[in-house]
């Protein structure tokens, strides 16, 4: 068995590797004068293991580039981050589900499919093939008994709640969860509760930080409650639209991330869940 990797998960590909003690396939990446990419691989083995972020249009391309040139092989694929796994519904006529159309596209000449914190497992039925969906809460949790005492854990929404429950039982933390209204697709307005907040380290967790909008709301909410310090703390880092800088300008002390997307924040890994699901199953 050998692990391969897109561009765009190199360091966790690498980090699989050594996890699991087999070689990582050297893969040479180009772009043609019309934009179009190429690549070429080292020698393959009959069994590989396929890492690959859908973090855009490019990372998607490359990733099936990469299970079209691993064809002749065994093939597992990890998907770190699976960008569209939030777009599952159809809101209005002539709307894709483009968590199908990626999850359909990718399933082909694999059996097997690993994703990291997919934000909903419903997405998964759309592979079509066997599906192992991993969670770092734990490993989340471990970082920040590094860093933090006592602090508080909340959730943003209600969606988040399951994920931060998973790290507060994990590190024994107390934890509550925001009262948000989205304003737009943008804005969110932070509806006022009482926490207990006052002389602490709060640390907001979530599986995604896109914007950043809800985050940044919530901070000052939180500092005018009185918290010592606020942080973040999320799994995928997608940051669009300058996100980390207006996290920042909003009193963020911290962002941690994980590198299911290759982050200068990412202090948490996704090797070890990866490699344990890989020798697992």
């Amino acid at each position: 068995m050998k692990v391969i990797s897109t561009e765009y998960s190199q360091i966790l590909g690498a980090r699989i590797s050594q996890r699991l003690g087999v070689s990582l396939v050297d893969v040479k990446f180009s772009k043609f004068p019309d934009g179009e990419l190429y690549l070429r691989t080292g020698p393959l083995d009959e069994e590989m293991v396929i890492v690959g972020s859908v973090t855009g249009s490019d990372a998607l391309v490359q990733l099936l580039l990469l299970i079209d040139a691993c064809s002749e092989s065994d093939n597992r694929l990890v998907i770190p981050y699976m960008g569209y796994a939030r777009q599952d519904k159809q809101f209005q006529p002539g709307e894709p589900l483009s968590a199908r159309a990626i999850a359909r596209t990718v399933a082909h000449h694999v059996r097997g499919i690993y994703t990291v914190n997919i934000h909903d497992e419903n997405v998964l039925r759309h592979f079509g093939i066997p599906t192992t969906n991993s969670s770092l809460g734990n490993d989340v949790a471990d970082y920040l008994k590094s860093e933090f005492k006592d602090p508080i854990i909340l959730a943003p929404d209600d969606g988040a709640r399951y994920f931060a429950e998973q790290i507060a039982g994990s590190g024994n933390w107390e934890f509550d969860q925001l009262e948000k209204t989205r304003i737009s697709g943008e804005s969110v307005r932070m509806d006022k509760k009482d926490l207990r907040t006052k002389g602490r380290d709060v640390v907001i967790v979530d599986d995604i930080i896109s914007t950043g909008g809800t985050i940044a709301a919530a901070a000052g909410m939180l500092y005018e409650q009185g918290a010592k310090s606020v942080h973040a703390a999320c799994v995928h880092g997608v940051f669009t639209g300058g996100a980390y800088t207006h996290l920042a300008a909003a009193g963020l002390k911290s962002v941690i991330c994980s590198d299911t997307i290759e982050r200068a924040c990412s202090h948490v890994s996704a090797a070890g869940i990866v490699s344990k699901a890989l020798s697992e199953c």
